[in-house]
């Protein structure tokens, strides 16, 4: 039987949780989007640390939801504006480096955003990149395999509703 990165992640995480090892910490993203020349794009930022693409994300806040915490971090990151769903697309792992050194794995679950308003000007303009990329190109540019793959399904199943 073949699998996914993300059913391995899963899996792997399972595991990890039934030997004692500490749960991971939540963190959410946003994923977003656009229609260009009938085209589904995805913009990614740079992260602030590595300077490797990313997806706007980090950690809920007070009695926000979780999508609403993703709109946020787009705001705050990249700028962005939009429609938020209400529904997670899927959901990715990776390790964060803290400012210990240490190691803490997070899963990050990741909200579509379909982008309406892209600002000029936002807190993190200074400190990070932004660039609208065709669905394949940004699912080869995070690091993330998982990610990869969501950003690959997201970019097939619009493709599917638009056709």
């Amino acid at each position: 039987m073949l699998m996914n990165h993300v059913t391995r992640n899963h899996m792997v995480e399972r595991i990890r949780r039934l030997f004692g090892a500490m749960p991971c910490r939540v963190q959410v993203a946003a994923l977003p989007w656009r229609e260009r020349a009938g085209r589904t794009e995805i913009m990614l930022i740079t992260s602030r640390d590595t300077g490797r693409w990313v997806l706007p994300k980090g950690w809920p806040e007070g009695t926000e939801q979780l999508y609403e915490s993703a709109a946020r971090e787009a705001a705050e990151e990249a700028g962005l504006s939009g429609s938020m769903s209400h529904l997670e697309l899927g959901r990715y792992y990776y390790a964060k480096r803290l400012s210990s050194g240490m190691e803490r794995r997070c899963e990050v679950l990741v909200f579509p955003m379909h982008v309406d308003g892209v600002a000029s000007k936002w807190p993190e303009k200074d400190e990070r990149k932004r660039e609208w990329f065709p669905v394949s190109k940004a699912a080869r540019l995070v690091r993330e395999q998982d990610l990869g793959e969501l950003i690959r399904h997201f970019g097939e199943s619009r493709h599917k509703t638009a056709a």
